[in-house]
């Protein structure tokens, strides 16, 4: 199959003329119209085979996980979504994966009004490389930088469901369908992100493991933060692994959670709770530097390194 029909086939559809879109999918650039008065929001991942996922994940949940990654960066900054390219290594092309792939990314784009304006193809081991693009009122981006010590530090949804299912996968014994759903299609935060604007002193996603990812927070705000591991929220299927082994690894810095990890002065504490977000308050921010996490009886644990690229 050559490259043009490849994508005429399986992403042309996926490419409806949106708003702002003057020229999408078809020509050597696409020609955008953002929102007036309006700043951008850009972000990019690239997920490639043996090292974010395993060779024979299916590929539906696949193109929901390339888009999702993106889209929970844009929920970290609180910005609305709009555009995405994708660029798409492939060892050969095959019409049932691609169509897979294609229907996966296609219904998350949908569900989130994003518009797939364009991107790359060629052959070689498989990698996805998503560029994605959103718009934000100007001055009401959440960054990391703006925490300060005294303030609440909250994290949305459970943390290591994902974790559990991928150590599961690699031992080779069942994974909980609802296990595996966080690891293989995350659902980005982005109701939530939007709602912490003006809210929130800091924000951000959590794709490497909380202690890693608030470490960076905390690098970027000057300060350091101090959890309670008690008050990590769970699912039960990971609060049964906690009991059964002891290990507060999955939880803490397993990675792949694709919540978000935001603090919030104590003033504003009446407005987080008026948005009506589900986050749980895990500790907060200190003078120093680094993520110190707490035991039940107060002892700090060992430190936790989360994913690392180039270790």
């Amino acid at each position: 199959m050559a490259e043009f029909e490849l994508i005429e086939r399986f992403f042309a559809d996926l490419a409806p003329r949106g708003p702002g879109v003057e020229l999408g999918i078809g020509d050597d650039a696409a020609l955008l119209r953002p929102p007036p008065g309006r700043e951008l929001a850009m972000t990019l991942d690239t997920l490639v085979a043996g090292r974010h996922f395993l060779s024979d994940t299916d590929p539906e949940g696949l193109g929901h996980k390339a888009l999702a990654v993106n889209l929970s960066d844009l929920a970290a900054m609180g910005a609305e979504p709009a555009w995405a390219l994708l660029s798409l290594t492939l060892p050969e092309a095959d019409e049932a994966w691609l169509a897979a792939f294609g229907a996966g990314l296609g219904a998350l784009a949908r569900r989130h009004g994003v518009a797939l304006v364009g991107g790359d193809t060629c052959r070689g081991p498989l990698s996805i490389s998503l560029q994605l693009t959103g718009f934000m009122e100007p001055g009401r981006a959440l960054r990391r930088d703006g925490a300060r010590p005294g303030d609440h530090v909250f994290v949305t949804g459970t943390l290591g469901d994902a974790a559990l299912a991928l150590e599961g996968l690699l031992a080779g014994v069942p994974v909980p369908d609802a296990l595996r759903r966080r690891l293989e299609r995350p659902e980005p935060r982005l109701a939530e992100g939007r709602a912490l604007a003006g809210v929130a002193s800091a924000c951000i996603d959590l794709s490497d493991g909380l202690v890693a990812d608030l470490g960076h927070l905390c690098e970027a705000s000057g300060c350091g933060a101090r959890l309670e591991a008690a008050r990590i929220p769970r699912s039960g299927e990971a609060s049964k692994w906690l009991e059964a082994r002891g290990d507060w690894r999955p939880l803490l810095a397993g990675g792949d959670d694709y919540e978000l990890c935001f603090t919030v002065p104590p003033e504003r504490l009446d407005a987080l709770a008026a948005s009506g977000i589900f986050c749980t308050r895990i500790g907060e921010m200190v003078q120093g530097s680094g993520v110190t996490v707490l035991d039940e009886r107060g002892s700090p644990l060992p430190p936790m390194p989360g994913y690392d690229h180039f270790p």
